[in-house]
């Protein structure tokens, strides 16, 4: 049969896009020609805060010891098993050299970058988890220094859990500053810090803006729209468990997509059931979030066969991806593009997003069909090089010359002609571009 959707999605993740972009332009070009002074007036405007920027080591020391001991142990379980993951990744990176003819040896070599900028949400959410992620992962790759900011509240300062797990994970500096302007911080190097080669880690639209415009001056992760979830399952999964799932992944925004592809028509009305009467049960806040992403971007699909199922879950290219269903080793070897995949009913994407080890900053927007999420790797450079002896240089030479002139660019022949000149002295050559008759 073809793909039925029992729940269709009113919106997508385009819809009622705000133009923000002149907006942020703006505070970007002010706080770069205005340096510190311009930030703080921001950070008075927007964050309404006037304390100090870069977080003092007495601050961090007074945050940590608010935070209860069983929380600390938390944040570490995560860090911990972050931290061992991406050392895992970084093994697989590896320096390398060829000979690729005798006497050419080329190579490439990893190298970390010098600074990177990691923002970290604490609005109505205080994102611990993202600070393990971003920073962490800086840390194992190597980068000489991290700075961090996230929002302070007003008359507060940063979540001390947040400080806590900063410090934790290693972060060079701290700055109290949230949006446009704490990435315009860490991107121009403000505040005594040096400038960020790369920004990574989530935020608000104003965020997302500021790295789209910023990118190409530095490296950012990736484009971010808002989270995405995707589940499939078949009648072997607990339908109670994947409508939790689902509303678990909507209570992050009024337009964070979750989806259903079922293989079973009884399981896909059980949960169309269920999900409105779960997010009820939640605090008003987070049941108001849900229970918008649910009306206007949910959707539930019913699909005949589990190859149909990949066909539609690697067109949709979600951020996130759940299997709940038989014969998962089957799965993961069909199926292609997703941020993360979570295989079976032990595991969820909360899991990933706080404490299981690979990281939660993944693609979106189908982003998914040609990237991968924040990695060691992304902090990191791979970069060649090449050395040769005379004799090898020789055929390069050769070559080179033809090709360039073949081309057209006649001094980059006549790089390889001196070198021939100079290294066989009196030996004729025939580098034109075309074969005289």
């Amino acid at each position: 049969m073809a793909l039925e959707y029992l729940k269709k999605a009113e919106k997508t993740s385009a819809t009622g896009e705000q133009d923000v972009r002149a907006t942020v332009q703006t505070i970007l070009d002010e706080i770069e020609a205005g340096g510190d002074a311009v930030a703080r007036q921001y950070a008075a405007r927007f964050d309404k805060w006037d304390g100090e920027i870069v977080v003092s080591a007495d601050k961090i020391a007074e945050a940590s010891a608010q935070v209860p001991q069983k929380l600390k142990d938390d944040i570490r379980f995560s860090y911990d098993n972050v931290r061992r993951f991406a050392e895992a990744q970084k093994a697989t990176i590896q320096d390398t050299e060829m000979e690729i003819l005798p006497g050419l040896i080329a190579g490439q070599k990893q190298i970390p970058m010098q600074a990177a900028g990691c923002y970290v949400p604490g609005g109505r959410y205080s994102h611990v988890a993202s600070a393990v992620m971003t920073v962490t992962t800086a840390k194992v790759a190597g980068v000489g220094h991290v700075t961090a900011c996230s929002p302070p509240r007003p008359g507060v300062g940063i979540n001390p859990a947040i400080l806590y797990t900063l410090d934790l994970c290693g972060a060079d500096a701290v700055l109290s500053l949230g949006g446009v302007q704490g990435v315009a911080a860490m991107a121009f190097g403000l505040f005594g810090q040096p400038a960020s080669n790369i920004l990574v880690g989530p935020g608000n639209q104003f965020v997302a803006e500021a790295k789209r415009i910023l990118y190409g001056k530095v490296g950012i992760d990736m484009f971010a729209g808002p989270t995405e979830s995707m589940v499939i399952a078949d009648a072997t999964a607990d339908p109670q468990i994947v409508a939790w799932d689902l509303v678990g992944q909507a209570e992050h925004g009024y337009n964070s997509p979750v989806w259903l592809i079922s293989l079973d028509r009884t399981l896909a009305e059980k949960v169309a059931e269920l999900v409105p009467d779960l997010i009820a049960t939640l605090p008003a806040f987070n049941a108001e979030n849900a229970a918008a992403a649910w009306r206007d971007y949910g959707e539930i699909m019913l699909v005949s066969s589990r190859e149909e199922a990949v066909e539609v879950s690697d067109r949709y290219a979600s951020e996130h991806l759940q299997v709940q269903a038989a014969d998962l080793d089957w799965w993961l070897a069909s199926l292609s593009n997703y941020g993360s995949l979570f295989l079976g009913e032990e595991t969820t994407v909360a899991f990933g997003d706080k404490a299981a080890g690979p990281n939660h900053v993944l693609p979106t927007k189908g982003a998914a069909k040609y990237s991968g999420g924040l990695f060691v790797g992304k902090y990191m450079k791979t970069v060649t090089w090449q050395r040769s002896t005379r004799e090898a240089s020789r055929a390069v030479a050769e070559a080179t010359a033809r090709i360039s002139r073949l081309e057209g660019m006649e001094a980059h022949a006549r790089t390889a002609d001196v070198r021939l000149e100079k290294y066989f002295p009196g030996q004729n050559f025939d580098l034109s571009a075309v074969e005289e008759s």
